[in-house]
């Protein structure tokens, strides 16, 4: 795992030092985030307190996760361990999904019925989520510590970059 993360991180700062285009950096952190966790579905949100909405930044699912509009944010269980907690999210079971999201039919149908979501802190504020998805029970113990401890780093700088660029 060690040399593999090493590629992988430094592939990942190389995308950032040197990519460009629009979701390079997302982009980026996906490839970073399916070495270390692995994830089917990957999505970025966005987060505006203030206005009380997120929104989907990026997708590697465009067809049935458009990066597109807003949603309002739900005060749930979710929210209390993301927001209030500011820690990683998790739930392993379609049926621990229906708890929090609403769209847990269309994440059954794509095949995932686990996910993680990192929370994203700059500064005391919070910039969004990283979002992973997978089949049930994937993000175990040991993938949920390898991503709180191997990806809050490389989230934080896909997020400055992004809005850097404006996305």
């Amino acid at each position: 795992m060690e040399n593999n993360y090493q590629a992988a991180l430094a592939a990942f700062d190389s995308a950032i030092a040197n990519d460009t285009a629009g979701d390079a950096p997302w982009i980026a952190l996906q490839t970073l985030v399916r070495e270390v966790i692995g994830a089917k579905l990957f999505t970025v949100m966005l987060s505006d307190m203030k206005a009380g909405l997120a929104r989907r930044a990026y997708t590697s699912d465009p067809a049935n996760y458009p990066a597109s509009g807003t949603k309002p944010t739900h005060r749930n269980e979710w929210f209390d361990i993301v927001h209030g907690e500011r820690r990683a999210f998790v739930a392993n079971t379609i049926e621990d999904i229906a708890k929090v999201f609403p769209d847990h039919e269309l994440i059954k149908s794509l095949g995932c019925e686990s996910v993680i979501n990192l929370p994203v802190y700059i500064g005391g504020e919070m910039l969004g989520t990283v979002n992973c998805l997978d089949v049930a029970h994937h993000y175990t113990p040991e993938r949920v510590e390898r991503a709180t401890s191997l990806l809050n780093i490389p989230s934080k700088l896909a997020f400055m970059v992004a809005g850097k660029q404006g996305l």
